[in-house]
């Protein structure tokens, strides 16, 4: 049964399982679907994708992570940093939105699966240890301003190019909006966000966001919020534009070509690579094709420039129209000639990546929507992954599993406290893998376990997975039923959604914590989240300065542990006599190595020994405390017998006490316990002291003075720290 339960842990939910539990499952499952539904549609956005492909990654990913994870109430599914992260890593391989962009979404949510399922199966959950907690504070809290400022531009109804950084991107929304904001769209975005904060402090349970988004589309179907028309280029009045759009056209046309071109020649330079049998030196023929791909990729650079130059200024275009809807005529609203009546309102070209067709121009006179869903469940099949897309993608998809994985496993241990379940890492892994690895299946994006759905799961009493599964039920009837009911839900609300969701994720509190334990903590946070802000949206940077220095100060620790000088205080115990400002036994050095003794610090204790040496003149014995040395590799062993004997040639004694058992198996194997000597062994320090004492004070010529009054000759201790 056990094995069973390995394989298939959802069979352990129904021991003890009744009517009376599947009811509250069943109520705790409509309640997170109701939290789901508009939140996947958000997030979907944010990961640059359709909104409808929020709620294909809403349908597979939360039964499948409940059915083979070990948490009852980890609710999985779209999450803002997974969804955000997905999107930075994307973009630079293609445009966000176009059917390549999608593709290699579904691709890196498959490449996730296969690593966090790999992980699992392995038993290598430790691995996310990698990412340390003020990494992680630093990462989180600059990524949530990230989210929430990147919503930015559909709060106020503008349109913009993404810059190389993201603080770029927010000056052109800011020039955009001081130019022109859409008013409606405002007050949708603003009208959200006091509903759901007044509906959550009157009571948390109530499902806020779906009440939100009920409310703006109800109004925004009965207002026309969404005014767009189709027209000819003619039918705009405008000096000069249809030779900008001409221009623009061909533009981007050369982008396209220049891509094909570059592309065609990158499989070249893989054929060269792949005849290079590792010889002295490329080969010519690889230099040349390298050359070609590195001007063609200036040269789209150069005409990606220019088209985004004539975008902003025709973007930058209002109008406004005269005539009856279907047959309007648009006029520059700066110059509409005499005796012509507008609407009055002001309508904008709609232009993206994709050449403009002059017969049919798209002019937005209102708001955005979300639009048509196509409705019915999404085509399942496998995603095509190849070796060259799966390492091309593998970068992302660790840190994007470790990431995901530790926000999910962080959540279940929470809710585990207050459930008092038993969780198991390596379980969970294996089901938020196969959670990415069925959802691919199913065209969704990368996933993994949501705080505020799970709290919502908590709070409604959730007792096990079944929930999860009433949720994917409840999305399946969504998109089979309900998908019309969100065509006019404005993208406003939806902005106004993530921005709520993501407040949360704030914690400065984090960083004075991480400073309070240890500075470099805290520098190390405030790092991760300085460099994560910069770079963005290459949020990678930020996560691998993080790791690297996370990284650096544990080497820096590890070769250069604490080496103290031992000393007695009034209360007879043995303690640091620099930390705590003790006068020493100027015969005798008790010194405390506190960490493994291997390779990288092996000189370090040398070091330490010498200095205490060239302080203390009078030195005639030197105790080794080895309580503190957990381990001890070939490097260390060959260092401490250097050490022992360096200290017997010069005359002094050396003695060791407190050694563990697999330090002293070292010793033993290698014979440098015979060396020392088993009678300068001691089983702990007050045997040793005593011994020690003995052999130094008692049984010596050494006159009198200075040695009376030595802490050491009094001290009997009665413990030790």
């Amino acid at each position: 049964m056990n094995i069973l339960l390995k394989f298939f842990p959802f069979l352990d939910w129904f021991k003890d399982y009744d009517t009376g539990k599947f009811k509250i499952d069943l109520l705790a499952g409509i309640t997170v679907a109701l939290v789901l539904i508009p939140q996947s549609m958000a997030y979907a956005q944010l990961a640059g994708l359709p909104a409808y492909y929020g709620l294909y990654a809403a349908f597979l990913p939360p039964m499948v992570a409940s059915l083979f994870g070990s948490s009852r109430q980890l609710a999985t599914g779209p999450v803002a940093v997974v969804s955000l992260m997905s999107a930075a890593s994307l973009e630079p391989l293609a445009t966000a939105g176009s059917a390549e962009f999608i593709a290699y979404s579904v691709t890196l949510a498959l490449t996730v699966g296969i690593f966090q399922f790999s992980l699992g199966v392995l038993r290598l959950g430790l691995v996310v240890n990698f990412l340390s907690h003020p990494v992680v504070n630093g990462f989180t809290n600059a990524a949530a301003i990230i989210i929430a400022s990147s919503q930015f531009s559909k709060f106020f109804g503008v349109y913009v190019d993404k810059a190389p950084h993201h603080y770029e991107t927010l000056i052109r929304v800011g020039q955009a909006a001081i130019d022109y904001t859409h008013l409606p769209t405002l007050l949708y975005g603003i009208g959200a966000v006091a509903i759901m904060v007044s509906l959550r402090k009157i009571n948390p349970r109530i499902p806020n966001v779906l009440i939100a988004v009920a409310i703006a589309t109800i109004i925004s179907y009965f207002t026309g919020f969404n005014k767009d028309s189709y027209v000819a280029i003619d039918a705009l009045q405008q000096d000069g534009l249809q030779e900008k759009i001409s221009e623009f056209n061909t533009t981007v046309a050369k982008i396209k070509s220049t891509g094909e071109e570059r592309a065609a020649i990158g499989l070249k330079v893989d054929e060269e690579k792949a005849k290079d049998s590792g010889g002295h030196g490329k080969p010519i023929e690889l230099i040349k094709l390298e050359s070609e791909v590195a001007i063609l990729t200036t040269e789209m650079e150069g005409y990606k420039h220019h088209a985004s130059e004539i975008r902003t200024e025709l973007r930058y275009m209002k109008f406004e129209a005269a005539g009856e809807e279907g047959n309007y005529t648009f006029y520059p609203k700066a110059s509409i000639p005499s005796g012509i009546t507008t609407d009055g309102g002001t309508w904008r070209i709609k232009l993206g990546n994709e050449p403009l067709d002059t017969t049919k121009i798209k002019m937005t006179g209102g708001g955005a929507i979300v639009g048509k869903i196509p409705e019915g469940l999404p085509t399942l099949g496998i995603p095509e992954l190849n070796v060259k897309s799966f390492f091309k993608l593998l970068p992302t998809a660790i840190i994007i599993s470790l990431l995901g994985f530790m926000e999910a496993i962080a959540i279940a241990k929470a809710m585990a406290a207050q459930t008092g379940q038993k969780l198991d890492p390596n379980q969970e892994l294996v089901g938020q893998g196969l959670a990415n690895i069925f959802g691919s299946i199913g065209q969704s994006y990368a996933v993994s376990g949501s705080f505020s759905r799970s709290a919502v799961n908590l709070q409604a009493g959730a007792v096990s997975g079944i929930s999860s599964v009433v949720t994917s039920i409840m999305v399946v009837i969504t998109l089979l039923f309900f998908t019309p009911l969100l065509y006019h839900l404005p993208q406003a609300v939806l902005a106004a959604v993530i921005m709520m969701a993501v407040i949360g994720l704030v914690n400065a509190k984090g960083f004075i914590h991480a400073w309070k334990a240890q500075w470099y903590d805290g520098a190390i946070s405030v790092l991760s989240f300085i460099v994560t802000l910069y770079f963005a949206p290459h949020l990678d940077k930020g996560i691998m300065v993080g790791v690297v220095l996370s990284m650096t100060v544990f080497l820096y620790k590890s070769m250069r542990p604490v080496v103290a000088r031992l000393s007695m205080n009034e209360e007879k115990v043995l303690k640091s006599a620099e930390h705590y400002r003790l006068k020493g036994c100027r015969h005798i050095s008790v010194v405390r190595f506190d960490g493994a003794l291997f390779f990288a610090n092996a000189s370090y204790l040398d070091e330490q020994v010498l200095k205490f040496r060239n302080e203390q003149p009078d030195l005639r014995y030197i105790l080794l405390d080895a309580r503190g040395i957990n381990d001890m590799d070939a490097s260390g062993e060959e260092a401490l017998e250097m050490l022992v004997k360096r200290i017997r040639s010069a005359g002094l004694g050396f003695a060791m006490c407190g050694i563990k058992g697999q330090v002293l198996m070292v010793m033993e194997r290698t014979g440098l316990l015979q060396k020392i000597g088993e009678d300068e062994i001691y089983a702990d320090s007050r045997a040793a002291v005593k011994g020690l004492v003995d052999k130094v004070h008692t049984n010596t010529d050494l006159p009198e003075k200075g040695c009376k009054n030595c802490p050491l000759t009094k001290y009997i201790p009665v413990d030790v720290t």
